[in-house]
């Protein structure tokens, strides 16, 4: 099974791909457990909340992997919640860093529109730009595999779907 996390700041498109890749070739996906919990719970969030989030989506995960499908899509993880708590707290709990990573990260660029949806936090330019940067640290102290995906929504369509093929062709070899 090859775990694909999409990784990123908020309005970046991460679960309408994540859907979209879901029905054209039936990908399970976990969707963002967080915007859940915020919808239930409201988006004034602490850290015992952020850490309720990573262990909710923790076990969706695993529900769906118990099916073993060939590739298993996560719309973000516990690093998407450590680059939260970090613009949240600025600070980082090593429980959100110590959660099992996926095979590889596909990194959401910041350079389309950002929408409000009634559960994101941080839309103007400079926040954007914090959260993406965040983002990406967190993926590179974590040491993952990542592919920085960018452009319009067809450009990273086709980049998501590219890199996940490579990744697929490279684990059978």
């Amino acid at each position: 099974m090859l775990r694909v996390c999409f990784h990123g700041a908020e309005s970046t498109g991460k679960s309408v791909l994540a859907a979209r890749l879901h029905h054209r070739f039936g990908w399970p996906w976990v969707p963002e457990y967080g915007r859940d919990y915020c919808e239930r719970n409201g988006t004034d969030l602490s850290m015992a909340d952020l850490l309720a989030i990573a262990e909710g989506h923790q076990l969706a995960t695993e529900a769906l992997a118990t099916g073993m499908p060939d590739v298993l899509i996560s719309d973000t993880d516990q690093l998407m919640t450590a680059a939260w708590a970090a613009m949240l707290f600025d600070e980082i709990p090593g429980a959100l860093l110590a959660y099992p990573k996926a095979d590889l990260y596909l990194l959401f660029e910041t350079d389309v529109p950002w929408l409000e949806d009634g559960t994101r936090l941080f839309g103007s330019t400079e926040e954007r730009r914090r959260f993406g940067q965040l983002a990406e640290t967190m993926l590179r102290c974590a040491g993952v595999s990542w592919i920085r995906v960018g452009g319009s929504w067809e450009e990273r369509e086709a980049k998501a779907i590219t890199a996940i093929a490579e990744a697929l062709a490279a684990r059978r070899r």
